[in-house]
């Protein structure tokens, strides 16, 4: 009995390609040519053929295949370690799909992590404070990030946020000099209402300096220069108590 190359890849239930890559990786033979060229595949390339797509199919590599060999009876242990590793990847997709139900019910943000998207759809972020949160959920700690969607969530929201997030380089001293003014009572009233999340990140992974640093050099290149300056006279009123 002697198959194409063709044939034999429908009779596994595979591809041409698959073959010739089985080939080229060394885990099939190639089998002899016949006269006219044409490779003449044979029931032991079938064979083997069948026992790596089954184990494909199981979820192992090419590189597990090719080390196992052609011992038809696979180590415990190699089995074992596969089904954890697939334990895993249902685990994994499990929460993934928790989550996109968490972002279609609540029309969050997809880039967002699943402990501030939620916060953040209900919030109706800005592109730019979007980043700035996705920023701060790789620096902060455990605790601050359940501090800070909190405010995200149930924080109210004020008539000059909009107005700060279009506001021109080129805007006058006279709105430069009043937005801040009218901007810091309710930055005041969030910072008592919320004291966790205005505290500094103690539980933080590479500690709260670093945490401040990243939330500055975040603002610095997502806020223009104009907006930059209303952070600091909001900042310069706020200190004044």
């Amino acid at each position: 009995m002697a198959w194409s190359t063709r044939e034999l890849a429908e009779l596994a239930g595979t591809s041409v390609r698959a073959v010739r890559h089985y080939h080229e990786v060394g885990l099939l033979p190639v089998p002899e040519r016949r006269s006219n060229g044409y490779k003449q595949y044979g029931v032991s390339h079938l064979v083997r053929l069948l026992r790596i797509k089954r184990l494909a199919d199981l979820g192992f590599s090419l590189s597990q295949i090719a080390a196992m060999g052609e011992d038809d009876h696979h180590p415990a242990e190699a089995l074992r370690a596969l089904d954890a590793e697939l334990g895993a990847t249902i685990e994994r997709l499990r929460r993934a799909r928790v989550e996109l139900g968490l972002i279609l019910r609540d029309h969050a943000p997809a880039d967002l992590p699943a402990d501030l998207a939620p916060a953040a759809g209900a919030a109706g972020l800005s592109a730019a404070d979007r980043s700035m949160v996705l920023v701060m959920s790789r620096v902060m700690g455990p605790e601050h990030v359940v501090a800070y969607a909190a405010v995200l969530r149930s924080a109210p929201a004020d008539p000059t946020d909009g107005e700060f997030d279009s506001l021109p380089v080129d805007a006058e001293e006279a709105t430069r000099r009043d937005l801040p003014e009218r901007m810091a009572p309710h930055i005041r009233r969030i910072r008592e209402q919320y004291p966790e999340a205005m505290a500094p990140d103690v539980d933080a992974p590479r500690g709260a300096r670093f945490v401040a640093e990243t939330a500055a050099a975040a603002m610095a290149e997502l806020c223009n220069p104009t907006q930059l300056d209303v952070i600091r006279r909001i900042g310069a009123i706020l200190a004044d108590g």
